[in-house]
């Protein structure tokens, strides 16, 4: 099943929601601040992307600016960036979705991706 990690005042993932809900596309909701991915998706996740880590992170996000990670991110190995984000769902690009079994990694919501990854492939 599609794991979709969200943040409910967060206006892309209600779009994003709504428009699985309009497609009846069957999802798992779970809060990103609280539970972020586990390691073994966020690995999932940056290999699909090809180990492009910057991908990953809310670049835009205020925990993002206050650790400094512009600056920071290109000098850290990509399990200490891993672990960051498995540790601070803030940090995590949202909303953030992912079936591994099924080959769907999606961050972000850019409606022709999803359409893409979700309806052409049933």
């Amino acid at each position: 099943m599609l794991k979709v990690y969200q943040y409910s005042g967060c206006s892309t993932c209600k779009n994003a929601l709504k428009w699985l809900k309009q497609h009846a596309i069957p999802f798992q909701e779970i809060a990103i601040r609280e539970t972020p991915p586990a390691l073994t998706e966020l690995k999932a996740m940056l290999a699909a992307f090809e180990g492009d880590l910057r991908r990953l992170f809310n670049t835009s996000g205020m925990d993002y600016r206050a650790l400094g990670l512009k600056d920071k991110l290109s000098a850290m190995s990509t399990d200490e960036a891993l672990k960051l984000l498995s540790e601070n769902g803030n940090l995590v690009k949202r909303p953030f979705a992912i079936d591994a079994k099924g080959g769907i990694h999606l961050v972000g919501f850019k409606e022709a991706e999803w359409e893409a990854a979700l309806l052409h492939r049933r």
